[in-house]
């Protein structure tokens, strides 16, 4: 169970754990799989930024 804050580790399928923008504040957890990842730089301290295949973006929390 890796955090989701380095790109490498984030592949196109892969089952995670994200926090919605809006759920930031409660810090809710959405699941589902990546469908594409939005992140460009290698790491980012609050995690990797994609898009699920539900469509929701969110920052990868945990990868499953």
């Amino acid at each position: 169970m890796a955090n989701g804050q380095k790109r490498a580790d984030i592949k196109y399928g892969l089952d995670v754990a994200v926090v919605l923008k809006e759920d930031q504040a409660t810090g809710r957890l959405t699941y589902g799989k990546v469908q594409k990842i939005l992140t460009n730089s290698p790491t980012h301290p609050h995690g990797i930024k994609v898009r699920l295949n539900t469509g929701e973006v969110g920052r990868v929390k945990e990868i499953l």
